[in-house]
């Protein structure tokens, strides 16, 4: 295996990892570890920073009961972390901290996108370029640094693209099909000189699909200009569970139904109509007056469960949570408080990345 390279360079002319036989599995299917990126920078939750670290201990916690949790910090944060996680109950044997600082906390955005191949049970990483959703939040040097560190903490093979992309911004079905935003990805503070073919053939060649399905604009308040883990997710192969706003008055009620009308006109490779499962939204959280982009469409598939954002708003809470058992049988669906931890403009999702089986 060739090293991992400590600074980004050229593309490779290797094959890319398509064609290799790898794919972007589902998140349903079996995972052997979830990472998350230990938070220290204050500015993402602005004077409200104080219960984050508890937060992520709690998240963690909770992930270590089924599988693996990872975490990326710097080797000076390690002890405190630790003993955060220790102090909400984790199942220590599961947890592994790795000496990897970062610039912030999202890690579904600046971590490494895991493929695997199905004939030889490989799996490998694609690193992608990471811009601070259009160069919003510098620095992101650290950041961009993580997908190679894990790949060489871990050994695996890594496929790097010299090209912007959040795993906010795309959500799959394991199967081919793979779900994103134009207000994202066609967005010119990510790819100015890629056109949409392009970009579409990038996805194709790494992550393994053959069919990407765009959806339009992102609800209020979210800073990544529309990533679709606040939106619209496969919950099946040939199923899809999305985010609507009942109130007429909401500002994200036209968003979110233009997108519902979207999802309605897809078609499965097959084609027959995705099953569609509606969830509602939150009632508008707010923090200093700035609308927060609260949804539950923002949970995290892990083994045997499914962690869902939690808005302390019981009725709406339960309704979610209801939504998401029909979806995922089988799973038990775990409430996780997060109106504190959206302040940051996120939520479970989008502080996570699943590693694959």
């Amino acid at each position: 295996m060739p090293a991992v390279r400590s600074k980004r360079s050229e593309e490779p002319s290797s094959p890319a990892p398509a064609s290799l036989g790898f794919r972007m599995p589902a998140e349903w299917e079996p995972q052997v570890a979830v990472w998350l990126s230990w938070p220290h920078k204050r500015a993402s939750w602005p004077g409200k920073f104080r219960p984050i670290p508890a937060k992520f201990a709690e998240i963690a916690a909770v992930i270590s009961r089924h599988e693996e949790v990872r975490i990326n910090a710097a080797p000076a944060l390690i002890p405190r972390a630790r003993a955060l996680v220790q102090r909400a109950g984790a199942v220590m044997e599961r947890v592994r901290f790795f000496p990897h600082p970062t610039d912030d906390a999202w890690c579904r955005d600046h971590g490494p996108i895991f493929v695997r191949n199905d004939r030889t049970g490989e799996v490998a990483l694609t690193d992608w370029k990471y811009n601070a959703w259009g160069g919003k939040y510098p620095p992101f040097r650290l950041d961009n640094l993580i997908p190679p560190r894990i790949g060489r903490a871990l050994g695996l093979r890594r496929f790097e693209k010299n090209m912007v992309l959040e795993g906010g911004s795309i959500d799959v079905n394991g199967e081919g099909l793979l779900l994103t935003t134009e207000a994202c990805l066609l967005n010119p503070n990510r790819n100015p000189s890629l056109s949409r073919a392009e970009i579409e053939q990038a996805l194709r060649d790494y992550l393994g699909v053959h069919t990407i399905l765009w959806l339009g604009d992102g609800i209020l308040g979210d800073d990544t200009d529309g990533h679709v883990d606040d939106l619209s997710r496969f919950y099946r192969s040939d199923g899809i569970v999305t985010a609507v706003e009942s109130n007429p008055r909401d500002p994200n009620h036209p968003i979110l139904r233009e997108n519902l009308e979207r999802l309605r006109s897809l078609r499965t490779p097959a084609g027959r109509k995705f099953r569609i499962v509606e969830l509602p939204m939150p009632r508008p959280a707010y923090c200093d007056g700035q609308r927060l982009p609260a949804s539950y469409a923002n949970f995290l598939v892990i083994n045997g469960a499914v962690l869902m954002p939690a808005f302390r708003q019981p009725r709406r809470d339960r309704e979610a949570a209801e939504v998401l058992a029909s979806c995922f049988p089988g799973r038990e669906v775990i409430p996780i408080d997060c109106l504190d931890l959206v302040w940051g403009l996120g939520t479970l999702h989008c502080i996570s990345q699943q590693q694959p089986a």
